[in-house]
């Protein structure tokens, strides 16, 4: 499918010098698509930390709620969570990072699930929950190989007896996170062992039980006691590099990133580009400006190594992407105007930059990129 490349898309019309479009309806489909592969009873946690991974969680969230398609949010904190809670009152909300002792009164205030990891945060939400005279809903997490939160998995049983004790707690889940299931089966299988084994020891019909994400509902057998998958990358349209589901599941990209041509000119052989003079031009060259730079969240590591859609084609990125605006090479591309489209992520004619490209361009990983858009980058929603 051709996509613009001159001043048709909404965002130039309205004079945005550099944004990010969201299709909610690929985000949509892509929730559906993936539900689809799940068994009988499976529950979609559709986890929105990160701003929704750069993506913008507050109309990410409200399409997600409308559409009845998601049973379950997860964030990072309770500021995320409290964005969700101010859409929906009563969709349930995983915190998945531990919180600190002032966030406390929050997961009460706005009937939060947090994540506990250990005796001292149990004694201390019991301590709110008995001066309130209220309950509070609690996740348990069990570190099975991750080496981060969680209660290392030799030490649960001590965990879940007090929490199974807890006057004022009440146990509504139990969950491990997988370190590397997009590339070590091996330890994952052994991450998934020993939560297994801990979950033998229990009653798991009474809980929710998820252990598998985007890299590893595809790769590791969803079966009982498991009913949760807690779903991000691959919601947002980015397959992982060895998914097993690429066959099954057509996800398609909810994100594409956008900015401007702000200036055209020709600049002589072997005159030096940018800062650092990191790039010396070999040939008489005509570059275009684009209105955008790591202010806006492209990565420096992109110098002298990433590349632009202009026109449908692909212009080089020349010397040390700067703050506000970054150089490239459009020489061989006629009729570059100030004002045209250029595309750093997404398709632009019959070509496409994906993110798995950019990532490797800057040595990072996909999650890392989204993330970084800054909040100059305007998002633009599309149905």
């Amino acid at each position: 499918m051709k996509t613009p490349f001159h001043n048709k898309t909404s965002a130039i019309q309205h004079g945005k010098r550099c944004w990010a479009e969201i299709d909610l309806t690929a985000l949509l489909d892509n929730v559906k698509l993936i539900k689809k592969q799940f068994p009988a009873g499976m529950r979609f946690i559709a986890v929105v930390k990160a701003d929704a991974y750069g993506h913008g969680i507050q109309t990410l969230v409200r399409h997600l709620v409308d559409s009845g398609e998601v049973e379950v949010f997860a964030v990072a904190n309770v500021e995320e969570a409290s964005v969700i809670r101010k859409i929906s009152a009563h969709v349930p909300i995983y915190v998945l990072s531990a919180t600190l002792p002032d966030e406390d009164v929050v997961l009460f205030d706005q009937k939060l699930i947090p994540s506990l990891s250990s005796i001292d945060e149990v004694d201390r939400m019991e301590a709110i929950a008995q001066q309130r005279g209220e309950s509070l809903d609690v996740q348990m997490k069990i570190d099975t190989g991750m080496g981060r939160s969680g209660v290392w998995y030799e030490e649960a049983d001590a965990l879940y007896e007090r929490l199974v004790a807890s006057k004022g707690l009440k146990l509504v889940g139990i969950y491990t996170h997988f370190s590397s299931a997009d590339k070590d089966i091996p330890y994952t299988l052994l991450q998934r062992d020993r939560f297994l084994k801990f979950l033998g020891k229990v009653p798991v019909e009474r809980y929710a039980i998820h252990a598998h994400n985007s890299a590893g509902f595809d790769r590791i057998v969803l079966e009982k006691p498991f009913n949760g998958v807690r779903v991000g990358l691959l919601m947002f349209g980015v397959r992982y590099a060895y998914s097993l589901l690429e066959s099954n599941v057509k996800v398609r990209p909810v994100l594409s990133f956008h900015t401007r041509v702000c200036l055209v000119k020709n600049l002589p052989k072997d005159t030096p580009v940018s800062y650092g003079m990191t790039h010396t031009l070999s040939r008489n060259t005509r570059i275009a400006l684009l209105a955008a730079g790591y202010g806006d969240g492209i990565p420096v590591a992109l110098s002298n190594k990433g590349q632009v859609l202009i026109h449908g084609t692909r212009c080089p990125i020349l010397g040390r992407v700067t703050m506000d605006q970054l150089i490239i090479d459009v020489t061989d591309v006629p009729n570059v105007q100030v004002g045209d489209l250029a595309t750093l992520i997404g398709p632009q004619g019959n070509d496409n930059i994906d993110i798995h490209e950019v990532s490797q361009w800057a040595n990072t990983i996909p999650w890392e990129i989204f993330c970084s858009l800054t909040q100059r980058v305007h998002r633009v929603f599309s149905h």
